[in-house]
């Protein structure tokens, strides 16, 4: 944290000793020493707090990303089945004529009886 050498270190321990006096130095020392645990607590816990934000940032964004990929996925595949159905829907009206046209088709082939088509076929040496 601090960029301080043992002579540093040894200087500021014999004035603390000259200053503070014997008696009250390990009393001091004490305090010292809880004061910087509590703030390297205060620091670690506030870095830990940032990178914890950093990873919700980053898992935002996945998720994001995640449910786009599964939106467009969603789309496709609806837009598969529509053309799906589409393409069944026609097959089955090529396949089935309209039904005046079957009608029409029956009446054509079948000569009305009394019209000059059934005597006709009546009267034909090819048929007797």
């Amino acid at each position: 944290m601090f960029d301080i050498s043992f002579m540093e270190l040894l200087v500021i321990s014999i004035v603390a000793l000259i200053v503070i006096g014997p008696e009250r130095l390990p009393a001091v020392a004490r305090t010292v020493g809880h004061l910087y645990g509590r703030c390297r607590n205060f620091v670690y816990a506030i870095r830990t707090d940032i990178h914890n934000e950093m990873r919700m940032e980053e898992l935002k964004k996945m998720e994001s990303s995640v449910q786009e990929t599964l939106q467009s996925i969603e789309n496709s595949a609806q837009q598969g089945v529509d053309r799906l159905k589409t393409a069944v829907t026609d097959d089955k009206s090529e396949e089935k004529p309209p039904a005046d046209s079957a009608l029409q088709s029956t009446n054509q082939a079948q000569p009305i009886p009394g019209s000059s088509e059934a005597v006709q076929n009546n009267h034909d040496p090819a048929t007797k």
